[in-house]
Parts: structure tokens; sequence; C-alpha cells
């Protein structure tokens, strides 16, 4: 893709700006030194906006807005299901797990399993997200930054990665969260006002110059299979006339009602890096109002990074543009993740510097982001527990600034070797999902289950890697998402029969506790002889119908489990919370009910 003059000039002065703007939010008040709840929390003062800005700014990367394109072009609109439900869980979040987090006044994650639970499982999973931020988000995002350069403009990939990562080292590193959360405000206006022109321009060309509402409506009319949101079984997709079922990236009904829950509460509610935007609030109103904030603009995102991916379907599929064949063409195959650059090249000069800079920005914005939470798990769980107890705040600060600069150091020496793995970002997303049962049922009862134990947590924790390996290597037939589902539910089963073990007067034959296990097993029979017992019948899980009550049959097993588990004590770290903390405002609620009510309507409109 060709950059005129002004499209550099153009990211020049985006650039500046970010710069610009990281170093004055950042600069000392004369006679104050920075502390760690200013470097890691910005002070406790961000408002709604920047909440919500750096939320989105942190969670949209080249590989959404490159992948989710893609997707767009290869199974249709119903990608966009991350989004949506990603909107709803965010909602939830900011409901009933963001008041427990910022009452506890915590800075990381690890810290409130240590108040609920113990310092092992605190550990454990501080060191997990250590090596998970710096080995697999820090250089995913950067391979894929760096891939996605040098399929827009040419840079070498080796390039990529130094510029990418000096990039947000120059404006990150020095002010911390504050500095990356108010560059997120310009750097989500970039993002809209990017997609906003790439969907555009897309849209006008579907129809013929006569504007972007008519070439939507083209799409719903010409194309109207990508606009299915739940797909049957023996859905498939056609890419280079090898036909691929559309079923196992999305498996129907379990989009809803099933494990996609698993992973957004893992990744909105207990996730150092996106979670550590509504610790940094002024109070619970103004992080509610901003996570409802980036609930809307999940919502709104589709618009941006998938309809792209479906005009590029269409105009190679019913209208053969030789220009988006040729541009979307590689080794003679064609390529789903090359659809939004290929839309991108069609934007004007002068503007493609704006769409290049909204790229750019999504890229950088998620590498910094990461940064600054590793650097605050090792500060405060690492460097602050077990290495310098009695660390002064200047030192702290210092400590997370020097590991800042290591962990990008250390990702940008990894990252080239990942250039020879085929779907890497797929297989990283199963390395990750291994884990994702564990670490919601672990925050979920910890929170909600006044019963749940440490062992508990720690086994929880221990267990999720071996299932999810078993799965993936002898059943892989079973799709990514309904496995996390199905795993979520084995684990809480032994968070609560592990809970009952730890009671002092606990006996092997309480009938209670033989009717739990009793509904384990009969979850995992009927879960795992589901095909061969009720083939045909009106539960099979090759219906919607089937799916459906196979879901919620396996949530009344759990909460008969946690019913007639009403004789175990108490844990001594149990959360005790008044009802009253998760009231929220009419505000809240009103934009809730907006965002509730967009997604059904969507999801009615386009079943």
């Amino acid at each position: 893709m060709s950059f005129s003059s002004i499209d550099i000039v153009v990211f020049c002065i985006y650039a500046l700006i970010i710069i610009g703007i990281a170093w004055w939010v950042s600069r000392k008040k004369e006679g104050v030194e920075q502390d760690s709840t200013d470097y890691f929390l910005a002070g406790k003062s961000l408002p709604w906006y920047a909440i919500g800005a750096s939320l989105i700014a942190s969670n949209i990367s080249a590989e959404q807005i490159i992948g989710m394109s893609g997707s767009g072009f290869a199974i249709g609109m119903a990608i966009a299901a991350y989004e949506l439900m990603a909107a709803v869980t965010l909602l939830l979040v900011a409901k009933y797990l963001l008041p427990i987090y910022l009452n506890k006044k915590i800075f990381t994650m690890p810290q409130f399993l240590l108040l609920r639970y113990d310092g092992r499982v605190r550990t454990s999973l501080a060191v997990f997200w250590l090596l998970l931020y710096v080995f697999v988000n820090l250089t995913t995002v950067m391979f894929l930054g760096a891939l996605a350069l040098n399929t827009v403009i040419g840079i070498p990939f080796l390039y990529g990665i130094l510029g990418l990562g000096t990039f947000a080292l120059l404006y990150s590193i020095y002010g911390g969260l504050k500095a990356v959360a108010y560059t997120d405000i310009i750097q989500v206006i970039f993002l809209v006002i990017g997609g906003v022109l790439v969907s555009g321009v897309a849209l006008n060309l579907v129809s013929g110059g006569e504007g972007a509402f008519s070439g939507f409506l083209t799409l719903i009319r010409e194309v109207p299979g990508k606009f299915d949101m739940v797909f049957d079984v023996d859905s498939t997709y056609m890419i280079n006339g090898e036909s691929k079922s559309s079923y196992m990236d999305l498996p129907g009904i379990s989009v809803l009602i099933g494990g996609m829950w698993i992973a957004n509460l893992a990744y909105w509610g207990c996730n150092q890096y996106i979670t550590q935007r509504a610790l940094a609030a002024k109070n619970l109103t103004e992080a509610r109002k901003g996570v409802a904030f980036a609930a809307f603009l999940k919502v709104i995102m589709p618009i941006f990074v998938v309809i792209p991916g479906v005009a590029a379907f269409y105009l190679v599929d019913k209208t053969g543009d030789a220009n988006i064949i040729n541009a979307m063409m590689s080794d003679g195959l064609m390529k789903p993740d090359k659809s939004y650059p290929a839309m991108l090249s069609l934007v004007p000069a002068g503007l493609k510097g704006v769409t290049f800079a909204a790229l750019i920005g999504a890229i950088i914005s998620s590498l910094a982001s990461m940064m600054n939470s590793t650097a605050t798990i090792f500060t405060m769980d690492i460097y602050h527990k077990f290495i310098n107890k009695n660390s002064t705040e200047t030192n702290l600060v210092k400590v997370g600034r020097i590991t800042s600069f290591v962990a990008l150091a250390i990702a940008c020496l990894v990252t080239p070797a990942l250039e020879g793995f085929d779907q890497m970002f797929q297989y990283i997303q199963e390395f990750s999902g291994f884990v994702t049962p564990a670490v919601t049922v672990i925050f979920l009862f910890g929170m909600f289950w006044s019963k749940s134990t440490s062992n508990a947590a720690l086994w929880v924790a221990v267990l999720s890697i071996p299932i999810n390996a078993f799965f993936y290597f002898f059943v892989p037939e079973v799709p990514f998402i309904d496995r996390m589902g199905f795993v979520f539910i084995v684990l809480c089963f032994a968070m609560i029969i592990i809970s009952w073990i730890d009671k002092e007067d606990f006996k092997w034959k309480d009938q209670n506790f033989l009717i739990i296990v009793g509904c384990l097993f009969l979850f995992i029979i009927m879960e795992g002889g589901n095909h061969e017992m009720f083939d045909g019948t009106v539960l099979s899980m090759d219906t919607h119908i089937g799916k459906t009550l196979i879901h919620l049959m396996s949530l009344m097993f759990v909460a008969v489990a946690l019913f007639l588990s009403q004789g175990i004590d108490y844990d001594k770290k149990a959360i005790d919370i008044s009802k009253r903390v998760y009231k929220s405002s009419k505000q809240f609620n009103t934009m809730a009910l907006i965002i509730v009510v967009l997604v059904t309507l969507i999801y009615i409109i386009w079943w």
C-alpha cells in the first residue's frame, strides 16, 4: 500500500501528539515524588471517559482489527459475538465485581487472591500471569503488529518489532498508568475515525458510489448468510475451494449460554491489564460509568472491525473486483486476514495516514497496557512481597519502570522466534484457555461462595491444565468454546467437593456429599456420552434446543451441589459485603439497559 507525503505527515503529527500528552500528564509537581499509587493506579484519579477509552484501547489490537475483519470475510457477522457478549459481560463486571475490588483497595488481582485465599494461590497465579503477559500476550501483540506493518506498508518484520517497542516505551514507561490511560483517549478517537473511514469507503464501493448506508443494505440483500449470528452444526464456509466448519469456530447456542461467558468473565473481570483501569477510578460510580462507556463502544465496534471483511467478501465473490482479489492473494491462495489491509488501501491520501495511525495506536496501546500490568504484578506481588518488603515508594516506582523495560526487551527477543509458527494466534488462544476456566471459578467462588477454601482454589488451578489437555489431545472434535464450558462445570464441582473435604468433621459417607459426587459423574456421563445416548432425540447436541437443555441441566447440577453444601462451615477469609454495595446509580442502570436492548435487537434481527 502506497503512502503519500501527507499521510506520513499526518502519522508523524499523531505520534508527536501521543508522546506529548504522555509526557505532559506525567510531569512532576514541584516537591512531590511519584509513589506506587501514582505510577500503577494513576493516583486513583481516572475519570469515566479515560477508563472507558483505556479499556477499549487496551483490548483492541492488530489481531482483533485484522483478525476479526478476516473472520468477517470468512464466516460473517457472527464473529461479532465476541464484541457483543463482551459488552454484556462488562456490565456484569461493573455491577458485581468492581464493588468488591474497590472495597478491598487492591493494586493487583493476585492481591485479591491473597485476601480471599492465601499466599500459595496468590503467588502461583501471579507467576502464571507474569509468564502469560511476557511470553504470550506481549509477544503475540508484537508479532501480529509487526506482521500488520509488513502487510500494510512493507516495513521489514524486525524493524516493525523495534519500532513498535520503542514507541510504546517512549510514552508509557515514565508516566505509568496515567500516561497510558490519558493517551488512550486519543487512541480511541483515532480508532473510531479510522474505523469509520475504512468501513465507509468499503461500503461506498459496494454500493457503486451511492453511499455507505446503501452499501450496507446491499450486503444484507446480496450476502444474507454473512449476517447469520448463530450457526447450526452443519454451517460451513468456503475458502480457496475448501469447505470449513463455521460451527467449530462459533458452536451455535454455546456462544450465548456456554463457554464464551467463561472466557469473557476471566478476561474482563479477572485480568490485571483490564481491571487495572477500573481500580484507578476516582470512585465506584466513576468506574461503573467508565466500564459502561466501554461496553457501548464494544457494541459499535463490529462496524469498524467486521464490516470491512464482509464488504471484501462481497467485492470478491459477487463483483470479482480484481484490485481487491489481487490485494488478498498470497502464494496463489485467498487470505481472509488481508481483507482489512485491502480495504485500508482504498482510503484516499491524507485520510490513509489517519487510518494507519488508528491501527498503530491499537497495537502500542495494548503493548503499553501489558507492560504496565506486568510491572504492577511483579513489583507488588513478587518484589515487594519476597525481595524487599521494606522498599520505599520511590524504589517501587523505579522497579516498576525497570520491569516494564525488561518485559518489553524479552518480548522483542522472543517475538522473531514465532515467525515459523502456523496459525500461531489460534494456538496461543488454546494455551490461554487451558487456565481460563480455573481463573473464573477461583474468582467467582471466592467472591460469591463464602465456603470455598484455599486448598480447593489451589486444586482448581492445578486440575485445569490436565483436564483441558485431555480434551485437546483425545477429543479434538469438541469446539474450543464448548470445552471451556465443560471444564468450568467440572472445576465448579471440584471447588465444592474439596471445600467440603476440608471441613474438620468431614465424613466420606455424608449423604449430601455423595449426592454431589453423583451429580458430577452424571454430568460427565451426560456430556461425554451425549452423541451416542441422545442422538436423534430432543437432547441431541446437534440441535439448538438440545444444546440449550444440556447447558441448563449442567448448571442445574452445580446449583444442586451448592444447595446441598449448606452444611459446610464458612471459610474464615470469606468476603462479607452487604447487598447495598452492589446498588448502582440510575445513570448506570439506564446505560446498561440501552446496551442490553441493542445487543438483544441485533440477535433478534439477524438470528
